[in-house]
């Protein structure tokens, strides 16, 4: 085993160096635009440049090359690769570039750290080696590790979190500022392997050589996961903060907005019921024959209230002047409007809770079809009523191929948008006990919930 680790030493490196390089490529393609059509454009050539660079250091370590210089290439070929093979703005390719290089610079370093230390610790407790040092197979066997616990912390970054609210619809400021925590955690961790690599260690005194290795392992093990533990605070802090004030602004605008429609419904109830008094009005000019005065008296009533309010007819007023407005926004982008809504007496969803669901997914159906070139084939159906002992909401729009095929390869790109809308519904949804569920139906994308009316609201 030994001795295939030894013959085969360039072999497992460029793999481990392709391998990350495959996971690094997959990072960066969900969070930046890549540009031309190429898919290996960007992999190759960082992988032929580290390469190159990695041949380099070996041919030069005999020139006593400081360590931290080709520590800072890799970085710089890294960010030019990065700013060179993917379109968005300066500042957000930054942002990401310094991500993955925190996340790739601290997962190695406190691996390669931890396991010297486990490698040292096992040859002089169970091989019974005075003095052990790692040899060559033990650092090939390391980095082959290291590689993997690499590639699972990016995947999980990657997939398992969801980190769309930092790096979609942010200020360039933003990006930047953001970005020069990972650059000075990185800058910390290669300070203190260049210092390693200088001598700089921590001694055991009289104890020998093994213990000064063990200390100086542990302390940059040590130095690494308390520089993890603060970047993923931090990234993860700012994560939440994020996706709570773009939550708590969506809803003060739905507050805001609920109270506005609420009030322009509320005047044209007066309108009906004052429509008495205005008809007989109209009457005593048209007998007259008045004609102007008829025409400006219908003018001030048309100003005054939208009659066409009344066609949403729910049993909520809230909802009524919600659909309303929503209905105006479709007639503009000249968007069928199929609606058959009923909220049964028995419903024991507030009004402003309504009215967030019908909001946020009417506001996504609105935003697909808005996408689509031809006028005809637009189109949002909505029903609603009572199932059983249940209030189910269904939303159906038109939507386009491209955003049906990220759909079905679950892309993010596609729900980035809509990301803090559905986060609403499901605060909702939670609350009283409801489900989402979406799928795709022919050329119609499809939103389905169902809420219990008899469950207590969980508070």
């Amino acid at each position: 085993m030994r001795q295939l680790f030894i013959q085969n030493e360039l072999f497992f490196l460029l793999a481990c160096l392709a391998v990350s390089i495959w996971a690094v490529d997959k990072f960066c393609r969900k969070y930046l635009e890549p540009r031309g059509n190429s898919r290996w454009v960007f992999p190759c050539c960082l992988f032929f440049g580290q390469a190159a660079l990695g041949l380099l250091w070996e041919t030069c370590k005999t020139a006593q090359i400081p360590y931290i210089l080709p520590v800072l290439l890799k970085h710089l070929l890294f960010l030019g690769a990065v700013f060179l093979f993917f379109r968005s703005h300066a500042a957000k390719k930054f942002l990401v570039a310094s991500v993955l290089i925190a996340a790739v610079t601290l997962t190695a370093n406190f691996c390669e750290s931890f396991l010297s230390c486990l490698v040292l610790f096992a040859l002089h407790t169970f091989g019974h080696v005075q003095t052990p040092f790692l040899g060559q197979t033990e650092a090939i066997l390391i980095g082959c590790i290291c590689t993997a616990v690499t590639l699972l912390v990016l995947w999980r970054i990657r997939i398992r979190l969801d980190l769309d609210v930092l790096f979609f619809g942010k200020s360039r400021e933003w990006h930047k500022i953001l970005s020069v925590p990972f650059l000075g955690i990185t800058a910390v961790t290669d300070i203190a392997n260049w210092s390693a690599s200088n001598g700089i260690l921590l001694q055991s005194r009289n104890l020998g050589i093994y213990y000064d290795q063990l200390l100086s392992h542990g302390e940059l093990c040590v130095l690494t996961g308390l520089s993890m533990f603060a970047a993923g605070c931090y990234l993860f802090g700012m994560a939440t903060i994020c996706t709570e004030q773009h939550k708590s602004s969506r809803y003060h605008a739905q507050i805001d907005a609920f109270r506005v429609m609420e009030q322009q419904y509320r005047q044209s109830e007066r309108l009906r019921h004052d429509m008495k008094n205005h008809i007989i009005a109209l009457s005593g000019l048209w007998k007259r024959r008045e004609w102007v005065k008829i025409g400006d008296y219908l003018e001030r009533i048309k100003q005054c209230a939208d009659l066409g309010a009344g066609e949403e007819a729910t049993g909520n007023i809230a909802v009524d002047a919600l659909l309303y407005q929503k209905r105006k926004l479709a007639e503009e982008h000249h968007i069928r409007w199929e609606c058959d809504v009923q909220i049964p007496p028995a419903c024991s969803i507030h009004e402003f809770d309504l009215c967030v669901l019908f909001g946020n997914l009417l506001d996504n159906a609105l935003d697909a079809c808005r996408k689509l070139p031809s006028e005809r084939d637009r189109l949002i159906h909505i029903q609603a009523g009572q199932v059983k002992k249940c209030f189910l909401l269904e939303i159906k729009n038109s939507t386009g191929p491209r955003d049906m095929d990220e759909i079905r390869s679950g892309s993010r790109q596609f729900f980035g948008g809509h990301g803090i809308g559905l986060l609403n519904v499901q605060d909702v949804l939670q609350k009283y006990g409801g489900a989402l569920h979406m799928d795709l139906q022919d050329d119609f994308f499809v939103a389905s919930l169902l809420v219990p009316m008899e469950l207590p609201v969980r508070l």
